[in-house]
Formats: C-alpha cells, structure tokens, sequence
C-alpha cells in the first residue's frame, strides 16, 4: 500500500483531536483517532465539575457543527458556559458517536516512526509511511500506518510536579495520596477535601479555581484553612486580568479569589518554592529550599501546570523550544517569560509542522509548557493542517484568529517579578496590583 492510500491517524479523541477528525471528513480524507481512554474525551471527564471559561460559541469546531447539524443535532445556547461534563455530554459525545469507527478507544500511542526507520536513517524516510505502535488491553500491541499524523493527545497526562525545578519534589511521590494534581471536585472529594487544611501550589487559572472551591459550600466550613502558595515574589498578576479580560469569566475567576484573600479567607504566601514535601502523622509539612516550611496541613493541590509527553515520540525528527517543547516557530508567540497576553499572532499547519513531513503537534500540546491556550486556537490549527493534507494550501494558508486578551501583560511571567507591572493589554489602567501580606501561622520566616 502506498502512503497516499493510508489514513491519516489522529493521536487524542479529546476536543482537538475530534474537531481534526471532522475537518478530516469534510474534507473527504480517511482519518482513524486513537485515544487511549476507554472513552472519547477521557481527559475532558475527568475535570468534568469545572465550568470553562469560553462560551459554548467558542469551543465548538465550525465542522464539527456541521456535521453534527447535518445528523439532526442542535447547537447548545451559543452564550452559556459548559461544565467539562457538559462539554463532552452535548458536544463531544455526540462527535465522536458520529465519527463511528474512525474513533478507537483504549488504544494507548506508545511509539510514532518512519516504517523500517529509526531517528538516525536518512535514505528513504520521506517516503515511508508512518507506523504508531499502539497498546491495547492485555497488554497486546498492534502496528497502525499512515500518512500523515497529528499528535492532538494534549498535556492532561502530565502534569508538572510541586518541585520548583521541574522534578519531585523530596517526598513528593511518597505523600502522593496527599497530593491531588488537578482540582477538586465538591461532590466526589466532598470527604477528602471539606473542613481540611488544604495548600493550593500554582498561580494560574487552575489554580485560581481550586481556591474558589476550596473557599466555597460544601468544601469550606468553619474549620477549614486554605493557603495559596505562588511561587513569584508578589501576588500581582496572578489574580488575572480582572475587568480587562475579554472573556470575563476568566477575568472573574481573579476577581472572586481577591474577594477571598481580603476577607480572610485565603493565607497567601508568596516566593515559596517548594523543595519537600513530609509526612507528620496524618498531615504533610512543606518546605522550601529557604528553610521556610508550611505545617499542619491535609491536602495538596497542585495547579503547577503541565508539560507534553514526548516520550512516544522519541523515534522522529522534532523541532521544539528548548524552554517551551513547543514548535520553535510558535514558541516566541506563547511563551510566559517574555510576555503573558493571552493574543496569539494568526498561525497554522506550516508554523506547527515538524521536521519530520507530515506530522503535525496540534491542540494543547502544541503549547507546550505555555498556559494560554484556547478550544479556539485549537480548532483554528486543525483546520488549517486539513486543508494542507487535503492539498487545499489557498484555505491552509488563510488563517485568520483573533483571540481574546487576558488583560495581562509584562515579562518574566513564571518568575519573581510582577508580570502585570507594566500596564493591561487592553488599556492603559495597571490593572490587579499585588497586595502586602504576611506570612500566616504555620509558615515559619
């Protein structure tokens, strides 16, 4: 077989990679989804209780609704903002029900190669075909080829450790029933998390969210203490961008988390990089490489953020950032260490193509380590790789996006200094200004 007669394979059933799915079907070119879950959208399920902060308008695929309309399904309330759960229920659920047998579940991407290549052989390797080795249940594995491949599998699978420097923290792995990387859930962690001394690590939209939970009914009752814990010297920014974010739910996630820390609500202890985390009885204690340690506490939520898996794609030809893993020609757009804006300069397949032709990394794993991802830069990508594949280059090159502005700007974003210092993007109003606070009890100077 040729690769030309091969399909193209999908690695993710999540929202980007169905939305690639059904651009790939429009488009009339064969395409088989692996996921590894044993459903579509396995990631999306399991931070179901969180509600997005982009409407429904904004994170359905345009030929995805096609398809959809085309089989008698109707749009949700466009101005609404889903849960996750809902997200999968009324949208991807039904996409991935549509795509039939293109979509294949428990099937677990373990390696992507040039069939018959390995990453050091030159001759021929333009014109092998792809081969994705894929393990399913019972451990058996099965050889898939193709054409092309977009890697849509997205970064959930690897979230960052508490450890400051990118490993473990010491300990970390030990207390690991402690420590929860995602966010809570009021109905399923009702016993793990309410009335609890809880420390949220992170300082972005996770994080911000964790602490709305952990300081709202029925997690928060009158015995509870919760400490946010920032690894950058001031508070500043990471309340977001407030009034000046154009999608304003994201901007009143920081509003209502200020609310809390001024009420008392919510310890804040800044420049603490945590280094170990130790087991006292029933409780953990952490501490950072400055000597200062936060005890007494149940649970940690760690929102550190998250990284791509790349190890399955050890055996092709990769061009990534060396900071970000992120295709090198996205990287100066996205990457938090110069600026933190949520505006993205208009890209598509050939800004997100590898070394190795025809494979594309897609959706949240394109990003890399960066946070600022958006379902709409996500469906805007896929579109444009498509068409490309398609042969379409007119429509692959006719990439027009304008994401909203988090409101936020600056450099040194993930560091010490204060990212929103120099002013919003949208305006000239200096936006969230860090607050003075002290260091609460438990946390020794």
């Amino acid at each position: 077989m040729t690769s030309s007669a091969l399909p193209v394979v999908v690695i993710g059933a999540g929202p980007i990679g169905l939305a690639a799915a059904a651009e790939l079907v429009v488009r009339e070119q064969d395409v088989i989804v692996l996921e590894r879950g044993e459903r579509a959208a396995d990631a999306v399920r399991q931070w179901g209780h969180v509600r997005l902060f982009s409407p429904w308008s904004e994170v359905t695929s345009p030929a995805a609704v096609a398809l959809l309309e085309a089989a008698g399904w109707e749009h949700p309330d466009r101005a609404a903002y889903p849960t996750g759960a809902e997200w999968s229920r009324d949208y991807l659920e039904p996409l991935a029900q549509l795509l039939g047998e293109r979509v294949r579940t428990s099937s677990q991407v373990i390696g992507v190669a040039r069939l018959d290549r390995d990453l050091l052989v030159d001759s021929g390797r333009d014109e092998q075909p792809f081969v994705l080795h894929v393990r399913r249940p019972g451990g058996t594995h099965d050889r898939v080829l193709a054409r092309a491949v977009i890697d849509c599998s997205g970064t959930w699978s690897s979230p960052n450790p508490l450890g400051a420097e990118g490993y473990p923290a010491a300990g970390e792995d030990a207390a690991d029933g402690q420590v929860l990387h995602g966010m809570p859930d009021p109905v399923c962690d009702l016993t793990r998390f309410q009335g609890a001394s809880t420390a949220v690590v992170g300082s972005g939209a996770s994080a911000l969210t964790a602490l709305i939970a952990l300081t709202s009914a029925p997690l928060h009752t009158a015995d509870s203490r919760v400490v946010w814990v920032v690894r950058r010297g001031a508070v500043g920014s990471a309340f977001g961008g407030g009034e000046l974010d154009e999608l304003p739910a994201r901007g009143a996630l920081g509003t209502r988390v200020r609310t809390a820390v001024q009420e008392g609500l919510i310890e804040v202890v800044t420049g603490f990089r945590v280094s170990a985390v130790e087991r006292h009885g029933r409780q953990v204690a952490l501490w950072a490489a400055d000597g200062r340690h936060i005890d007494g506490l149940d649970q940690v939520v760690g929102a550190t953020g998250f990284r791509p898996d790349l190890t399955f794609l050890s055996e092709v030809r990769l061009d990534l950032d060396p900071r970000l893993q992120a295709p090198t020609a996205l990287a100066p757009g996205i990457d938090p260490n110069l600026h933190s804006c949520g505006s993205v300069q208009p890209h598509g397949f050939d800004v997100l193509a590898q070394p190795e032709r025809e494979l594309f990394l897609a959706g949240m794993k394109s990003y890399g380590r960066a946070p600022s991802f958006l379902a709409m830069t996500g469906h805007e990508q896929v579109r444009s790789i498509a068409a490309a594949l398609a042969g379409d280059l007119v429509a692959a090159q006719a990439v027009e996006l304008q994401l909203p502005d988090t409101g936020v700007c600056g450099g040194a974003g993930l560091f010490d200094e204060d990212p929103g210092a120099g002013g919003g993007c949208c305006g000239t109003d200096p936006g969230p200004q860090p607050l003075t606070l002290t260091a609460p009890a438990g946390v020794a100077r």
